[in-house]
């Protein structure tokens, strides 16, 4: 009896799995079919066709290559600025400094104003500054706000997990100085952190439209921007081979980076002692 039971919450749970996996796969692939068919609304009777997927690329090809450099930049800024914060949150936020409370509840108000909020006071902020305002760092910096905290979070729980206060204090009777002890022994203790949070970035990046949509202008459009405008002023089929193309960037970028992170894991679990020998 109890292995009937057993078997059919298995059934009841498999089910509604498959039906919830159902409901968001087959929009995705409906619209991914739009993308190359000659005409959606007969179907696929009207035959598979690329041209709508080369005419997107023809069009909106510098929106993509934007959208990539933005987001490498992004990446940049975020590690650079948001791994050093990160270990300053780790050593002083135990109850002992105000300041680093402060600054890491700071770093929340950008994930939770809206994003059109955010661009509307960068705007109030930068928009005097006309050649900043036209160009490609304006956007950048709307970004950096939005994402910074998802580069910050995944390196401090793996800093406060992690015995790096140990770690340093051994490395620091061995002579290592402030500098080497960070990159030596910091950087690759939280490298599947720095991975984990560069992932979210550059995917975050790439598909910010809220921020991006304000802050543009008809020179700096990025991708998600021109997908929208792809959908608001053409044809079915022309939107469609642009989030066809989107798929074809986002998802070997997830997978990529999900196997880096993975792989960095497995190498710092085993490579977590000192090297710091004759320093």
């Amino acid at each position: 009896m109890t292995n009937n039971v057993r078997h059919i919450r298995f059934c009841v749970q498999l089910g509604f799995t498959l039906l919830v996996c159902a409901f968001l796969i087959v929009p995705v692939l409906l619209s991914m079919l739009a993308g190359v068919t000659e005409n959606f609304f007969v179907g696929l009777s009207s035959g598979l066709t690329l041209r709508w997927v080369a005419q997107v690329w023809e069009m909106y090809q510098p929106t993509i290559w934007r959208s990539i450099f933005i987001a490498l930049a992004c990446l940049a800024v975020t590690a650079v600025v948001g791994v050093p914060l990160a270990y300053m949150l780790a050593r002083y936020r135990g109850g002992r400094s105000r300041l680093a409370r402060a600054i890491e509840e700071l770093l929340m108000m950008p994930v939770a104003v809206p994003g059109l909020a955010t661009a509307l006071a960068l705007i109030m902020a930068y928009g005097q500054l006309r050649g900043f305002r036209s160009s490609v760092a304006f956007i950048l910096v709307g970004h950096v706000l939005f994402t910074l905290p998802f580069m910050v979070r995944p390196v401090l729980a793996v800093m406060q997990s992690s015995q790096l206060a140990q770690l340093e204090e051994a490395a620091a009777s061995l002579g290592a100085g402030m500098m080497r002890r960070f990159f030596g022994i910091v950087i690759p203790n939280v490298a599947s952190g720095i991975l984990a949070g560069a992932l979210m970035v550059v995917t975050l990046s790439i598909g910010e439209f809220n921020i991006t949509w304000m802050l543009h202008t008809p020179l700096t459009m990025t991708l998600p921007v021109g997908l929208a405008d792809a959908y608001a002023s053409m044809r079915l089929e022309i939107g469609s081979a642009y989030t066809l193309i989107f798929f074809f960037m986002i998802i070997p970028l997830l997978i990529g980076m999900q196997w880096a992170t993975q792989a960095t894991r497995k190498r710092v679990r085993g490579c977590c002692k000192i090297k710091f020998r004759g320093c």
